[in-house]
């Protein structure tokens, strides 16, 4: 229990830190979205400076209270779950757009990185049994796929799988002509074909990661005394390389998923840039283009929560696995 308490304490003032930077960060960036609605709004007519008055307000963006007192009204709207009203998709709120775009990157991106870190380390562990094997000698392959730019091998995947031979769509996240979003058959086969290409490229360009990884910690693993005593004592092989061998090994890849995981969101730009997914990646590009305060600091927002919560499961996962961990704090 002291253990868990002391782990949720660090990352609430951590939360706190990282509510305080997505406050300010923004505001000391130049611009002002309070002139971008106006000159928006503009184009229509003349704007009186009471209509200016009330974006102010209705932006959280009020010049005549102190900075102190926006960042008070700022964490209490937080607490109340307002994040604002955007100035890209004004008069949509912050959490509308989120809410739109969040489940098609988690979906996408999430699914895709659990895929490559499962498959990832499964293959690193038979390559770190069984040295030398054709396995083995598979990884500096997929390594490279690692050290080729992502938007690169997205767009030879598109040349050639959605160009060449059409196999997949070229762009979007369902068909927007044939289907209807919604709990149907129908639609969900569509975003799944959609989502093919863009998470195959993903899963491409990060499975060789896991896979060295894995590999390098079960060579380094199976020299330990233990896995000696382990096959002196006659058990199975496969127990010794699933119980005793890559239990062991698969804990620095652990912490590697728990950052990887938790910037599923942030890593999505790329992603949604290349094939044009809408998901919360592009929303954040759009708002950084437009100065848009509101829409940015929600993003970071859920960027941050993810980041945090995941490191959190996955320390409290990690000292299961190792009791170690939890014996010395």
């Amino acid at each position: 229990m002291r253990y868990i308490l002391q782990k949720a304490a660090f990352y609430v003032v951590a939360l706190w830190a990282a509510l305080t930077l997505n406050f300010f960060i923004p505001r000391w960036m130049p611009g002002n979205p309070v002139d971008i609605l106006i000159s928006k709004l503009s184009a229509k007519g003349p704007v009186s400076p009471a209509t200016r008055r009330a974006i102010e307000l209705l932006l959280g963006a009020d010049t005549n209270e102190p900075l102190w007192r926006q960042y008070l009204d700022y964490l209490g709207n937080l607490f109340h779950g307002d994040l604002g009203v955007s100035v890209t998709y004004f008069p949509a709120s912050v959490t509308q757009i989120i809410g739109q775009t969040l489940p098609w990157t988690v979906g996408l991106i999430g699914i895709a990185t659990v895929i490559s870190f499962l498959v990832g380390i499964l293959l690193g562990q038979l390559a770190g049994w069984k040295r030398g094997s054709w396995l083995d000698s598979v990884i500096p392959v997929t390594t490279m796929f690692q050290s080729v730019p992502y938007f690169w091998l997205a767009l030879i995947l598109l040349y050639l799988f959605a160009s060449v031979l059409p196999v997949f769509p070229l762009n979007g996240g369902y068909d927007v002509y044939g289907t209807q979003p919604g709990p149907t058959a129908d639609f969900v086969g569509s975003v799944l074909y959609y989502g093919t290409l863009p998470a195959l490229t993903i899963v491409i360009s990060s499975i060789g990661g896991w896979m060295l990884g894995m590999r390098n910690m079960m060579v380094s693993t199976l020299s330990e005394d233990y896995i000696l005593t382990a096959e002196a004592k006659g058990l199975h092989p496969r127990r010794v390389r699933t119980v005793y061998a890559a239990r062991n090994a698969v804990l620095p890849s652990v912490s590697g998923f728990a950052i990887s995981l938790g910037f599923v969101v942030a890593g999505s730009i790329v992603t949604e840039q290349v094939f044009s997914y809408p998901g919360i990646g592009s929303a954040l590009l759009t708002a950084v283009q437009g100065n848009d305060y509101a829409l940015m600091q929600g993003i970071f927002l859920v960027i941050t929560v993810s980041v945090l919560g995941a490191n959190l499961l996955v320390d409290l996962l990690y000292a299961i696995i190792d009791p170690r961990t939890r014996a010395r704090v």
